[in-house]
Order: C-alpha cells, then sequence, then structure tokens
C-alpha cells in the first residue's frame, strides 16, 4: 500500500477533515440492522453487510456521534463488501438513532463495551478471521482494550486498527478547547446537549440541566455530564484513565495506529514515540490527513485511501 500523499488542491488539516466529512464523494451502502441485548439490559444496534461464506468479519467502531452513516464508517464497509468480507458497524448506546435505555451512554475509554461486542462476534465468526478497526474515540477504546488484555486479545482478534484515535485525552481535549478547534466542538455539543437533555426528561437530578446548558468546552460538558454517568470524579479523572496511549506498550495484538501529524484533534507532540509501543505496534504518522480526512486524488477526491490501507494490513493476517 502505497504512503498517503495529500492533493495539493486540498492543504492543511482543518481542510482535509471538513471536506472529507462534508464534501467528499462517498458510496450508498445497504444496511442490515439487528439489534442485541447488553449484560445490563440495554441494547445497542449492529448495521452489517455480508461477505463469502468463511471470509474475514471486520467491525468498525465508530467515532464520538458517529454511526454507520458516517463517512468513513460507508468507506470502509463499501471496501470490505467490495471485497467479500463481512463488515459491522457497532452502534455506541444511544447513536443508532434511537435513546438508550439506561441512564450511562457512551465514553471514549468503554473498553469493557468494546469486550463484549468483540467476544459476541468472535462466537459468531467460528473458523473465520475477526478484525477490529477503530476511529476517534472508538480508536482510542479499542487500543485501550487491546492494551487491557495484553496476551489475552489474541484469543478474540486477528489484528487491529486504530485510525485518528486521540491517544492522550488530556492533550486532545485541551486542543479541542481552543482556536478554530472549538467549531468542533460545538457541532459535537449540538448533539450531545440535545441527547443529555433528553435524558434528564427520563432521569430527573441525573445531572445539573443549568450546568449543562452553560456548558462551551468538551471538558465543561464530560465534567457534568460524562464522568459523574460513567465513575469518574470529574473531567481529568476521565481523561487520565481512559487515554489508550499509557497502554500502548501492552499490546500484544498485531496493531495499526494511523494517525495525521496536522491532525487538529491531537497535537503530533502527543504521538506516541517508538518506545511507547510495543513491538506489536506498527504507527504510520503521515504529515497530512487531518482527522480522519486523508482525502486522495484529483478534485472532488476520493477517500478510500483510508480502508484500503487498513484492510491491506489486515489482509497480510487473514
Amino acid at each position: 500500500m502505497t504512503a498517503y500523499r495529500a492533493p495539493r488542491w486540498l492543504p492543511g488539516g482543518h481542510a482535509q477533515t471538513i471536506y472529507a466529512a462534508l464534501f467528499a464523494p462517498c458510496a450508498a451502502v445497504r444496511y442490515a440492522r439487528e439489534r442485541w441485548a447488553t449484560p445490563d439490559g440495554d441494547f445497542v444496534d449492529v448495521d452489517r453487510v455480508a461477505g463469502a461464506p468463511l471470509a474475514p468479519l471486520v467491525v468498525l467502531f465508530h467515532g464520538l456521534e458517529g454511526s454507520s452513516a458516517s463517512h468513513y464508517a460507508r468507506a470502509f464497509m463499501d471496501a470490505i463488501s467490495r471485497r467479500g468480507w463481512h463488515g459491522a458497524v457497532p452502534h455506541f448506546r444511544g447513536c443508532s438513532g434511537e435513546p438508550n435505555r439506561l441512564a450511562r451512554a457512551y465514553h471514549s475509554g468503554d473498553s469493557a463495551e468494546i469486550d463484549w461486542m468483540l467476544r459476541r462476534f468472535r462466537a459468531e465468526a467460528g473458523a473465520a478471521a475477526l478484525f477490529a478497526a477503530g476511529v476517534s474515540l472508538g480508536g482510542n477504546a479499542l487500543l485501550k482494550w487491546a492494551g487491557e488484555r495484553g496476551a489475552e486479545a489474541l484469543a478474540v482478534v486477528s489484528a487491529v486498527a486504530a485510525v485518528s484515535a486521540p491517544l492522550d485525552l488530556m492533550a486532545a481535549g485541551e486542543a479541542l478547547g481552543r482556536g478554530f478547534n472549538l467549531v468542533y466542538a460545538r457541532h459535537f455539543l449540538g448533539t450531545l446537549k440535545r441527547k443529555s437533555l433528553a435524558k434528564l426528561s427520563r432521569y430527573p437530578g441525573l445531572y445539573d440541566a443549568a450546568v449543562l446548558a452553560r456548558a462551551r468546552t468538551l471538558r465543561e460538558f464530560d465534567d457534568v455530564v460524562t464522568a459523574p454517568l460513567h465513575g469518574f470524579r470529574g473531567t481529568d479523572d476521565y481523561w487520565t484513565r481512559s487515554s489508550s496511549k499509557p497502554l500502548l506498550e501492552r499490546i500484544a495484538v498485531p496493531a495499526l495506529i494511523v494517525n495525521a501529524r496536522n491532525d487538529p484533534f491531537l497535537p503530533a507532540s502527543a504521538l506516541p514515540s517508538p518506545g511507547e509501543v510495543s513491538a506489536a505496534v506498527e504507527c504510520e504518522f503521515p504529515e497530512q490527513g487531518g482527522h480522519v480526512g486523508f482525502v486522495a486524488g484529483a478534485f472532488p477526491g476520493r477517500i478510500d485511501w483510508l480502508p484500503h490501507r487498513i484492510i491491506s494490513y489486515f489482509e497480510l493476517r487473514a
């Protein structure tokens, strides 16, 4: 697979990020949806594309407020389907278009949720290879799972890949709290606040509605909603304990990490050094690409480089 090269007509991390999400052509994907009951009495929805018998299964964990309809999910599932593989996009709680039942939602360090999902996929895959990829928030949670499980992960998946993961949540959170990055933060906050207010109507007193309404950054939102809902003392505790970066040196399963150095969500200075990852981890940090951008080709561009890179990595381990 050739290294990523940004097209000259689309320079800069912000341009790559916004163009890929809003303007780059993306193939339509026909999904089949199923609902899984969670161990704690909630549910998640899983969207699938079918492949050939005994073909590998690729599970894709989406990013913050993402879904199977996100541009990167459709690009991945289209590429997987064209290879005759099976694909699945499990939605984190509340992200499939219907509110989840419990007070809890999802978060960047939700490796326990990743674990039960992957073990269920492993049981159904049988003799076929199982691969897992994660984008942004989903990538961080997946890498955290792989680091926590160590050699045990080898019995579940053949390899994992993470794209534009906020490996250091403290650095990423601070970056999203200033400058032009506040545009992204406000975009996320729009849906996060609506969901949180709807949940508050079902669970009165869960958190302070007035403080929630005043939240202008992800740090402020996480402090009033995400952290207390999921057992953290506050934003600093949540971001520190949920970051995957300290666990990268414990990963035993083959793992690919792709992060652009101009990703506006994570400063290049926060990317791990070779000494901070295990021998099982392969890092690719191209200079360009933005946050889940990686647009390629002449105008109007394509967003197929990224899925092809990840799938080619998995093919060597199928």
